[in-house]
C-alpha cells in the first residue's frame, strides 16, 4: 500500500535524481586574489577566503553539490573595488582585503551585500548578527521540561531580516562543538572524512531570499542532498518502550495488539535486547532465546524491527565476534575490548562485516542509533560522533541492503543530516509545558530540512500515576507529526500499552486516524523530498508577512492543507480544554465543528477530550485509507474527501514504498480536480512494479447540503450508490472498482 496526495504546486522528478558534482561550473566563480566567489543561485553566493589561497572544491558535510545551473550575473572591478551583481544581490568586496569573521568598524568597508526586503535596502557585512533568524533543532531533547531547550536551537536556513549565513569553515563549531569536514576518497562505497584544505578559511554561503522561504529551502537541498523518502511502514505506528521484555512478552504485546484491533508496523527492541551493559553486541539469550525466531515472528506479524544501540563504550571480551574483530584489527591478544572508532576505515570495514552484518541476516530491519557519549571524536579533532555514525549507517545499509530504503533512527548531527532520516528526539518530561513546545520544535526543524522527528509520545520521564489525560493529549498531537511512536522509560508503574488505559477507545483513534490520514502523509513525503518543505512547517512559510503566523508557536501546517492546532492544556471541571487558533487568510474547514470559517482571525473554542482541533484549506481534496490493520498491504479502495468552500485539486502519488526506485521515476500520479460540486479523477500517469490496476473509491462531499442526484460519468447514480449523512452534512458516493487508466467524473445535481 504506498499512497500520498501531492499539491498542485509539486515538482516531478522523471528523469531521475542527478548525482552531486561538489565542483561548480567554471563560469559561476570569481576569484580576486585570496578570495573567490561562487554565484550559485541569484540569492545564494559562496564566500571564500584563504590566506593560502587554498579553496575547498570537496564536498564538505553540510554542502555536497555546487554544479547547479549558472545564474545571470555581472561582475566589475571599479575603484579597487569587485563588484558582482544578480537580479537579487549586489556583492561588493574590496580587493586585496582580508574577510574575517569577526565584526569590526572596517567590516563594512571591505565586504558587503545588499538586498531589498519589501522595498526597503538590507546590508550584510561580515560579523553582522542575524537577531531575526527563526532557528533550526538541537541534538537532543534529553530533560525537556516545557521550553528549558529553546536557547540550544541553534540557528536555522530562514530569518525574517531577509538573510542567513550558512557557515562551513573548518574552525566554526557546530551545535554539538563539533566542526565540519570534507568528504574525500571511500570506504566500501562510503564517502571518507577528510581534513579541510585550509583549516583556517573561510567558507560561508550567503542566502539572501528575503521573505520567500520556500524557494530558500528548494535551493538549499540543490546544494545539500534532498530529504529522502523513508520506508512507508516508518509512517506507522511504532510500539516502544525501554523495558527488559521477555520473547513471550514482546508475543503477548503483538497478540493484544491484534486482540485489540490496533494497526501497528514497527516493534522496537530496546537496549535490553542484549547482555548486560549499555553498550552490547551479543542477544541476552536469558530472555530471548530464539532471536531469529522472535523476529521471524514478527515479521509473520507484519511488523518490522528495530534494535538500539549505544556504540561508544565498543567492543568488549565477552561479546560474539570479539575474538575475530580483534585478531582483524591486529591487536593482541592481552586487549579486552576493541575501541570505537568509526573515523578508522579499518575498523568500520571489520566490525560492520563481523557484527552488524550478523544481526541483520538474522531480520534486524534497522538500527536506533542512541549516541549519548563524547561528542566529538577521540581520533580526529573536532568530528562529530553523532553526524559520522548516521553517515555511516545510513549509507552502510544504502549499499549492502539495495532492496529497501536506507534507514537509521538516530539524533540530530548538524547540517547535513537531513540527508539521513530519521530522528529521535530523545528523553523528555511528561509534562503539558513539554507537550506544548513540541508543535514548535518539530515545525521549526523544518527550517534546516530535519523533516522526520520522532517523539516519546506520552513523554519518556514521568512522576505520578500514568495519566490517560495528557497521554491521549500527547497522541493526539503525535498522529500530525513526522513519526508516530509511543515510549517511555524503564521506570516502574510507566505503561505505553494503550489498552491498558480506561480511555483506551479515545487512544485507539488516534492510531485509526493516522492510518486513514496516510496517503495525505506519504505524499508530504514526496514533497520534502522534491521541495525541500517537510511534512510539518511553521505558518510563516505561507504568510510570511502575517505577524500572527510567527507568534503562535504551538499551531502549524501538516502538509499543503492541514492546519493543526493541537490542545496542550488540561481539561476543565467541564471536561473540555480552551485553545486558541490564528486561522490565517483564506477560508477553512473547522473538522471539529464541520462547517467552514473565515480566516485571518483569531478563534477560540472550548475541546473535549475525543476532539483534535485541525481544518483543512477550503477546496482542498484529502484522501484518506479505509480501515486496515498495517501498511503491508495496499487498500483496493480509498477514501476522497471533497472540502468545501473553493475550488482545488490535488494528485495521487503512489510508489513500492521500500525501494529507491522512485529516485529514478518510477511511480504514479492521479490528479484529481474539485470544481463545485464536481469532482474529476483522471486517468494515472507513471508506472511502479506491483501498481494496481483498477481501484475503487468511497467520495464524500464533506460540509454539504443533500443534492437532488448523483452522476458518476453522466449516469445518474441509484440511492444505493450513495446516501447523505444528515448528521455530518455528507454526500457519500460509492464508485466501484474501475481501470485506473479511466477518468471518474462526480457531479452533485
Amino acid at each position: 500500500m504506498l499512497l500520498g496526495v501531492i499539491g498542485c504546486t509539486m515538482t516531478m522528478w522523471a528523469a531521475g535524481e542527478q548525482p552531486n558534482n561538489p565542483v561548480a561550473s567554471p563560469g559561476a566563480v570569481v576569484t580576486a586574489g585570496k578570495a573567490r566567489f561562487t554565484v550559485l543561485t541569484p540569492e545564494m553566493i559562496r564566500i571564500q577566503y584563504s590566506e593560502r589561497s587554498l579553496f575547498e572544491d570537496r564536498a564538505t558535510f553540510a554542502v555536497v553539490n555546487r554544479r547547479l545551473t549558472v545564474p545571470q550575473f555581472t561582475r566589475e572591478e571599479k575603484d579597487g573595488y569587485l563588484y558582482i551583481k544578480t537580479s537579487a544581490l549586489t556583492l561588493k568586496y574590496k580587493i586585496g582585503e582580508r574577510i574575517s569573521p569577526t565584526a569590526s568598524k572596517s567590516a563594512t568597508q571591505s565586504l558587503t551585500i545588499s538586498m531589498l526586503l519589501n522595498g526597503r535596502t538590507v546590508l550584510w557585512f561580515p560579523g553582522k548578527e542575524d537577531e531575526l533568524n527563526l532557528k533550526g533543532t538541537t541534538r537532543t531533547l534529553d530533560g525537556q521540561i516545557g521550553d528549558n531547550k529553546r536557547q540550544e536551537l541553534e540557528k536555522g536556513l530562514l530569518s525574517r531580516a531577509g538573510w542567513s549565513v550558512i557557515d562551513e569553515s573548518p574552525r566554526t563549531r557546530r551545535g554539538d562543538g563539533s566542526t565540519t569536514f570534507a568528504f574525500d576518497g571511500q570506504q566500501d562505497g562510503i564517502e571518507w572524512v577528510a581534513e579541510p584544505v585550509d583549516k583556517d578559511a573561510v567558507d560561508w554561503y550567503f542566502m539572501g531570499y528575503g521573505h520567500q522561504y520556500k524557494k530558500a529551502l528548494g535551493d538549499y537541498i540543490k546544494i545539500a542532498g534532498r530529504q529522502p523518502m523513508p520506508p512507508l511502514y516508518v509512517l506507522g505506528y511504532w510500539y516502544s518502550k525501554y523495558q527488559r521484555y521477555t520473547s513471550d512478552e514482546f508475543m503477548e504485546i503483538v497478540n493484544d495488539v491484534k486482540r485489540n484491533q490496533i494497526p501497528m508496523d514497527v516493534m522496537i527492541f530496546d537496549m535490553d535486547w542484549h547482555t548486560q551493559g549499555w553498550t552490547g553486541w551479543t542477544w541476552d539469550r536469558t530472555a530471548i532465546p530464539d532471536p531469529e525466531g522472535l523476529i521471524d515472528w514478527m515479521h509473520n506479524n507484519g511488523l518490522k524491527v528495530s534494535l538500539n544501540l549505544h556504540p561508544a563504550d565498543g567492543v568488549d571480551d565477552d561479546e560474539d565476534f570479539f575474538t575475530e574483530l580483534r585478531n582483524d584489527m591486529g591487536l593482541p591478544e592481552s586487549e579486552k575490548v576493541v575501541p570505537w572508532n568509526l573515523s578508522d576505515k579499518k575498523f568500520y570495514h571489520n566490525m560492520f562485516n563481523r557484527i552488524i552484518r550478523a544481526r541483520e541476516r538474522q531480520g534486524v530491519d534497522f538500527w536506533w542509533l542512541d549516541w549519548q557519549q563524547n561528542l566529538t571524536s577521540k581520533y580526529v579533532d573536532g568530528l562529530g560522533e553523532t553526524f559520522w555514525c548516521n553517515h555511516v549507517f545510513y549509507n552502510d545499509m544504502r549499499l549492502n541492503r539495495p532492496d529497501h530504503r536506507p534507514l537509521i533512527f538516530h539524533r540530530w548531527g548538524g547540517l547535513g543530516s537531513h540527508r539521513y532520516p530519521i530522528g529521535f528526539s530523545g528523553d523528555s518530561f511528561t509534562t503539558y509545558g513539554t507537550l506544548a513546545w513540541q508543535p514548535y520544535f518539530t515545525a521549526t526543524a523544518s527550517n534546516v530540512c530535519f523533516g522526520y522527528w520522532g517523539h516519546d509520545l506520552g513523554g519518556h520521564q514521568q512522576t505520578g500515576d500514568n495519566d490517560p489525560e495528557i497521554y491521549l493529549r500527547w497522541m493526539q498531537y503525535g498522529v500530525f507529526t513526522p513519526i508516530f511512536r509511543t515510549h517511555a522509560t524503564n521506570w516502574p508503574g510507566i505503561e505505553r500499552r494503550i489498552w491498558k488505559y480506561d480511555n483506551f477507545p479515545l487512544l485507539l483513534e488516534t492510531v485509526k486516524l493516522r492510518y486513514a490520514l496516510m496517503p495525505y502523509i506519504y505524499n508530504a513525503c514526496r514533497q520534502a523530498y522534491d521541495t525541500g518543505v517537510s511534512i510539518c512547517r511553521p505558518l510563516y512559510y505561507e504568510w510570511p508577512e502575517q505577524n500572527e503566523s510567527y507568534l503562535y508557536e504551538d499551531e502549524y501546517m501538516f502538509g499543503d492543507d492541514i492546519l493543526v492546532a493541537p490542545v496542550v492544556k488540561p481539561s476543565g471541571a467541564d471536561g473540555k480544554a480552551m485553545r486558541k487558533t490564528w486561522l490565517p487568510e483564506g477560508r477553512w474547514f473547522d473538522v471539529c465543528r464541520n462547517r467552514v470559517v473565515e480566516g485571518n482571525r483569531a478563534i477560540t473554542d472550548s475541546y473535549a477530550q475525543q476532539e483534535i482541533p485541525y481544518f483543512y484549506r477550503a477546496g482542498s481534496v484529502i484522501v484518506n485509507n479505509p480501515p486496515m490493520l498495517n501498511l503491508n498491504t495496499r487498500p483496493d479502495r480509498l477514501i476522497v474527501k471533497v472540502v468545501p468552500g473553493a475550488d482545488g485539486q490535488t494528485s495521487l502519488y503512489e510508489d513500492e514504498g521500500d525501494s529507491e526506485a522512485y529516485k529514478n521515476g518510477e511511480y504514479t500520479t492521479t490528479v484529481m480536480k474539485h470544481q463545485g460540486s464536481t469532482l474529476t479523477i483522471e486517468p494515472r500517469q507513471g508506472s511502479f512494479k506491483g501498481m494496481p490496476e483498477q481501484r475503487a473509491y468511497t467520495v464524500e462531499f464533506i460540509g454539504s447540503e443533500r443534492p437532488k442526484s448523483v452522476a458518476i460519468n453522466g449516469n445518474e447514480c441509484s440511492n444505493g450508490v450513495w446516501n447523505y449523512d444528515e448528521q455530518h452534512q455528507m454526500v457519500n458516493i460509492y464508485v466501484p472498482a474501475t481501470p485506473c487508466s479511466k477518468t471518474i467524473k462526480i457531479e452533485l445535481k
